[in-house]
């Protein structure tokens, strides 16, 4: 039996991150993965979905080179989508290479192979190796979760997305949250048809409304065809190999090459062996834990989308190397405050967000809850046909209105949204920003002058 300080079963962005912070500090550390690194961020989700972004956004604004009399042809648009996979492919293998060389140098061992639980604290490996560990750190992430309805294998997750080569001429996108409305606007950008159906009123049901319609509203101008309150009851195919996917109510939507499921995901443990550990699941069958991220046994412990807690890689990583500080730093208060996380939405246009929205904070607060709007064109749209709207919100808390809630959504709200997540984490008022001078002309400005 193999003796470590710490193993991490998982090598993901919170795996890694955990590993290599307990190494820093001296900690005998074992990581297993059988896949390339990074997990899903790097291979199947951020790092490739935000390269393919940047590509729909320069295809989206083709068109305004001709308005800023820079390109005599600019309604042409070629798209060599094999291209620009191969490109991403190679950025993502680099990345892979790069995670591996860091780990390896730092005195990581990484072992190539599949884990599982033998008993609490001890590790056996596919290929027959047995480890024993006080500490072990199960960080396997998530996968997609596809209904079990008929003809459900018709269609395709993101994971399935990422490994196509060309783009459908006409794309369903089942489900309306992070993923399903970043493809979608994708696949627009780049010339698809796209329908993107989900069961709620509106797209990006956790967010706050003014978010919410906005969104909507800019889809629909670029094309994409919204169908809300549809659920999904079963997949078929013609015979021409068109694709038909019919609702509980009885809609039918036809005539789609691709049916992409984006209806969420779910804790990926199915190789792990948590019964051999006695490690519990919670009711939403995420691996339970606490605000230490410890789980039900003493000595495991579970970050990232596998504890199902604001599922970002940002939060994956934070909430690792807070862990091994705590077990491995002399830090036994570290960890991870899930609070007032700020995220960005890759829709188009994008959105970055951070606090409560208005509606929860109402629930919460009642009548002590103020708010700030404003609507706007950016300036870059004032000589451009396309004129797509920037709003934003700040969520208030009287008397003193302490910011609960910051949202954001047009061209910059991706950046602009870091340094205001500061802002609202220190507990600035409205006065804060009130006090700060405007960069003017820019986006950002808005959410220092909002009256």
């Amino acid at each position: 039996m193999e003796r470590y300080d710490y193993v991490v079963i998982g090598g993901g962005s919170g795996g890694l991150a955990s590993a290599r912070r307990a190494r820093s500090y001296g900690a005998r550390v074992a990581l297993f993965e059988p896949e390339p690194l990074g997990g899903t961020c790097v291979n199947r989700g951020c790092v490739p979905k935000k390269i393919l972004w940047s590509g729909a956004e320069l295809a989206e604004r083709l068109p305004d080179l001709e308005d800023y009399g820079l390109c005599a042809d600019a309604q042409r648009l070629d798209v060599n989508y094999a291209k620009l996979r191969a490109a991403s492919r190679a950025y993502v293998a680099r990345l892979n290479d790069i995670y591996a060389k860091r780990a390896a140098d730092e005195g990581v061992e990484l072992i190539r192979d599949v884990a599982h639980f033998a008993a609490a604290g001890r590790i056996a490996s596919r290929g027959g190796r047995e480890l024993e560990a006080p500490h072990v750190l199960i960080a396997t992430g998530a996968e997609p979760s596809i209904p079990a309805v008929p003809g459900a294998e018709l269609g395709i997750s993101s994971d399935g997305w990422f490994l196509r080569d060309e783009l459908p001429k006409r794309l369903l996108v089942l489900g309306a949250g992070y993923i399903g409305v970043e493809l979608s606007g994708i696949a627009r950008a780049l010339g698809c048809e796209v329908v993107l159906a989900f069961r709620a009123d509106a797209p990006l049901v956790r967010f706050d409304q003014l978010l919410r319609e906005t969104l909507s509203a800019e889809m629909r101008q670029t094309g994409v065809e919204l169908v809300s309150g549809f659920h999904p009851a079963h997949l078929s195919r013609n015979d021409a190999g068109r694709i038909t996917a019919a609702s509980e109510d009885g809609r039918v939507l036809e005539g789609f090459d691709c049916v992409l499921w984006a209806t969420g995901r779910h804790a990926n443990v199915r190789s792990v062996g948590l019964e051999a550990a006695g490690v519990a699941l919670d009711a939403q069958g995420f691996i339970g834990t606490d605000a230490y991220q410890n789980t039900n046994v003493q000595g495991i412990y579970a970050v990232g989308d596998v504890a199902g807690r604001a599922e970002l890689t940002p939060v994956a990583i934070a909430a690792g190397r807070r862990l091994a500080d705590r077990l491995f730093g002399g830090e036994p208060d570290a960890h991870l405050d899930y609070e007032n996380i700020p995220t960005v939405v890759f829709s188009h246009p994008p959105i970055g967000t951070v606090g409560m929205s208005e509606a929860v904070a109402r629930a919460r607060y009642g009548e002590q809850v103020k708010t700030y709007v404003s609507r706007f064109t950016n300036l870059y749209h004032g000589v451009t046909r396309r004129k797509p709207r920037t709003a934003m919100k700040l969520v208030t808390l009287l008397p003193d209105e302490r910011l609960l809630g910051i949202h954001s959504i047009g061209l910059g709200s991706d950046e602009l949204i870091q340094g205001f997540a500061v802002a609202l984490r220190m507990g600035a008022r409205k006065a804060d920003l009130d006090r700060t001078v405007a960069i003017h002309p820019t986006a950002a400005e808005e959410m220092v002058t909002m009256r």
